[in-house]
């Protein structure tokens, strides 16, 4: 505890990139939870962009809005 599911649309990030998402989440859930980095656990996980709305939005942000700190606000 806790765990992070990062759904995104593919994209390749470079070693260091990932190293310093990773770095960046694991400070940020550490203070906000009041536990330590051998606790947090982090996951991407690529979601086509045809497949987002039926994989994603629909079971995951708008069957469960009572669960989000931050809603979307996408672009059209």
């Amino acid at each position: 505890m806790p765990h992070i599911t990062i759904q995104h649309f593919p994209v390749d990030l470079a070693p260091d990139q990932r190293q310093r998402l990773a770095d960046t989440l694991t400070a940020i859930v550490v203070d906000s939870f009041g536990t330590y980095e051998g606790a947090v656990s982090i996951a991407l996980e690529p979601v086509e962009p045809g497949d987002w709305a039926g994989t994603v939005y629909e079971p995951r942000i708008a069957a469960r809005p009572d669960l989000l700190i931050k809603a979307p606000e996408y672009r059209s």
